[in-house]
């Protein structure tokens, strides 16, 4: 992916505005600094790399501003003495251990509310489902436990919606051209063809814009 220039940051908006909607949030940004920074990574574990960060970043920050300061603390450490040298820099090993905790302690609280909430339908099935009865008792007899009939509970099948939310999300594999052909066109259809405000949008230059055009048949 670092031979493709513009395309990790069209990837990023990309993933910034997946995330935004699936987590229910406003999208993350890149300031000027930030998108410097993530051109110049060389992403050796290339697009897939790319979102994992991207998802970390979205879930865990609450400015949606990100800085390069900000970038820095999600990139790889091994990898920084190829980015551009920063100001106060945060300490990088120690940071990025903190970084991956809290972003794992995140992903186990969203897989236990998943859990509690099918737990929740299956109370809500088996409610009323088990009738207990207790046997008449004389004065003859000694007091015997109450007999439980369990009867076998009704499943009961979600909506869509909640599904949507308890089902563990599939990684998908991506296809590089299909992603950037498919933001090009949005772009170019929310301005109506004009490729300069589009290639302004997609925050790549106007000629790299012509090219992709080409490239991908949507002139």
């Amino acid at each position: 992916m670092r031979e493709r220039g513009d395309d990790a940051l069209l990837l990023f908006r990309k993933f910034a505005a997946d995330f935004a909607e699936k987590y229910r949030m406003p999208a993350i940004q890149l300031m000027d600094d930030a998108r410097q920074m993530l051109l110049a990574f060389p992403w050796p574990g290339n697009v897939r790399q790319l979102k994992n960060i991207t998802e970390q970043i979205s879930i865990i920050e609450t400015n949606r501003e990100i800085t390069a300061a900000i970038l820095q603390g999600y990139l790889p450490t091994q990898n920084t003495q190829r980015l551009p040298a920063l100001l106060g820099r945060r300490e990088g090993k120690g940071f990025e251990s903190e970084r991956e905790i809290l972003y794992s302690v995140l992903f186990d609280m969203r897989q236990e509310v998943s859990e509690l909430k099918k737990m929740v339908h299956n109370l809500m099935a088996e409610r009323g489902a088990q009738v207990v009865t207790t046997p008449v008792m004389t004065s003859q007899q000694a007091p015997m436990p109450a007999i439980i009939h369990p009867v076998k509970p009704t499943v009961c099948e979600d909506d869509d919606d909640d599904i949507q939310d308890t089902e563990e999300y599939v990684e998908e594999t991506l296809s590089l051209d299909e992603v950037e052909k498919e933001m090009i066109r949005k772009a170019l259809d929310k301005h109506h063809g004009k490729r300069k405000s589009a290639a302004k949008d997609l925050n790549i230059s106007e000629r790299t814009l012509y090219r992709k055009i080409k490239e991908y048949g949507l002139d």
